[in-house]
């Protein structure tokens, strides 16, 4: 999959290529500018075996990857984050390059 990225004002979750394909950045070498973070986690991750987790604290989205169906994963969700689903991964609502 590679690398992921959070809004931090609506905590939707999208990777690297997603958001370039949007045009919300101009090249494979860019990181793309406010809201949207780096998700905390190796740049490689798949989502085969990593979970993209989100969290809001104080309106403020964050978001990590963590190994799924471990003790971690299970902290992390007794905790209050919340497993970003499949579904939302592969099709993220995202804006238009033009209305940013």
């Amino acid at each position: 999959m590679g690398r992921f990225f959070i809004d931090t004002g609506n905590g939707q979750i999208a990777t690297h290529g997603q958001l370039l394909a949007a045009g919300l950045i101009a090249s494979g070498d860019d990181a793309p500018v406010r809201p949207w973070h780096p998700v905390q986690g190796t740049p490689d991750a798949s989502t085969l075996w990593f979970a993209v987790l989100r969290k809001q604290i104080k309106g403020v989205f964050i978001g990590t990857l963590v190994l799924r169906h471990g003790d971690h994963h299970a902290s992390l969700l007794s905790d209050g984050w919340e497993d970003v689903a499949m579904e939302e991964l592969r099709n993220p609502t995202l804006p238009d390059a033009a209305s940013t």
